[in-house]
């Protein structure tokens, strides 16, 4: 295990994520994303991990969305990556923000056809009254965006989470798992212990 108190949490994370893509059969970048509104509500779901550095971790999402609003009104957040190949789970706190707008035009540039038409169809999180009506805003915006370059919708975009705390999970012999966690102290440097399992 290449875990030290000394090291900087982002080059672990490295390390075990490239290790994860390698190994994990679906989704590596798979991630809960763990949110509470500003009555202490918590929510959670999984979401896909886009980009990541050492300025913090991105997603993307409709901004009308739960866990949008939670983030609007309480925007610190959590996110759990687990590995089962791997025996291995990393945990990662911060405050969450929005990317800038041209950040998302670019990503959602890039995605497919269907999904594009799919975030403009999708009232996330709203009440549906069947799966054919989606299928049939879904055809209302491919004939409406025939021939043209698809817009990104004003109301999806990413969020980006600057981490503060970070914890590795290692699953060892007996249950005596393995776990460092790291601490940002004063918005400069990583402050690294072991923890009892």
């Amino acid at each position: 295990m290449s875990l030290t108190l000394y090291s900087d949490p982002y080059d672990i994370f490295k390390e075990w994520f490239q290790m994860a893509e390698k190994n994990e059969p679906v989704d590596p970048n798979a991630m809960t994303l763990a949110t509470c509104s500003r009555t202490g509500r918590p929510s959670a779901r999984t979401v896909l991990l886009k980009s990541w550095d050492s300025g913090g971790f991105t997603f993307f999402t409709n901004y009308n969305s739960r866990k949008a609003q939670d983030i609007t009104e309480n925007p610190q957040a959590a996110l759990l990556f687990y590995w089962k190949s791997l025996g291995r789970q990393v945990r990662i706190e911060g405050r969450v923000e929005k990317l800038p707008p041209a950040q998302s035009d670019e990503y959602f540039a890039g995605r497919p056809e269907n999904s594009q038409l799919g975030a403009w169809a999708s009232q996330q999180s709203e009440h549906l009254e069947s799966r054919e009506a989606l299928l049939a805003k879904m055809a209302e915006y491919k004939n409406q965006f025939s021939g043209r370059t698809i817009p990104r919708p004003p109301h999806w975009g990413g969020y980006i989470l600057k981490p503060d705390h970070f914890e590795f999970w290692q699953a060892g012999d007996a249950r005596l798992h393995d776990r460092f966690s790291f601490d940002m102290q004063n918005n400069a440097d990583w402050h690294g212990q072991r923890l009892n399992p």
